[in-house]
């Protein structure tokens, strides 16, 4: 199997498609879906579950996709849609080896900080574009600091957030991830956007002080 041509076919439906989950789904369903490394790091979402109170969509791979077709609505307000779609693609493959079930409920701990090393590894199987996978890495990394920073959790990265990535971009991501589940209100949408601004508040102010200290 090519699978060259499988990454530069992922890619331009990334880019074109106003529903890339179609095309995803259809590869799975049809046993078409590459499982070799590197993209048995994506193949195995459909087996890592989730807890249905935070993610009633089901598994892994079932949120990833609702994730890139919401990331598809966004795409037009990225700076940089290439990276951007990567990053929704890829931003959960850290789950599979981080999910464990504690207490009666699935926890993905880390699962951030993991899955930017394994979206590395996977981009550069394919690329030698740096610039591009840094990118995507960092977006991963920092993709649920949205909720870190929105709830001022102690864990959070503040000053590797600010260094590393851009704040408009990490807070398209973050909508895409927020969103991309099953059956949402209307309240719990407006929340997140809602939340998304407060993000943004918070991130640009602290952005502003460093450059001040």
């Amino acid at each position: 199997m090519d699978l060259k041509r499988n990454f530069t076919e992922f890619e331009k439906v990334l880019l074109s498609m106003e529903k890339p989950s179609t095309y995803f789904n259809e590869l799975i369903e049809k046993g078409e879906f590459p499982e070799e490394y590197p993209f048995d790091m994506i193949s195995e979402l459909k087996d890592v579950p989730q807890s249905k109170e935070h993610h009633p969509e089901g598994n892994v791979w079932n949120h990833t996709m609702l994730v890139v077709d919401k990331a598809a609505v966004l795409r037009e307000k990225s700076k940089n849609p290439r990276a951007f779609m990567w990053a929704a693609l890829l931003h959960d493959i850290g789950k599979k080896p981080t999910t464990v079930l504690r207490k009666g409920r699935y926890t993905a701990y880390e699962h951030d900080i993991v899955g930017a090393k394994m979206a590395e590894e996977f981009l550069k199987s394919f690329t030698n574009d740096e610039k591009f996978i840094g990118t995507v890495k960092n977006l991963i990394r920092y993709h649920m600091h949205i909720l870190f920073i929105v709830k001022d959790m102690s864990f959070k990265d503040e000053k590797g957030m600010i260094k590393n990535v851009d704040l408009d971009e990490l807070a398209l991501l973050g909508l895409s991830d927020r969103l991309g589940r099953g059956f949402i209100s209307k309240e719990a949408i407006e929340k997140e956007y809602k939340n998304v601004k407060i993000f943004l508040e918070k991130s640009n102010k602290i952005k502003n002080n460093s450059k001040n200290e």
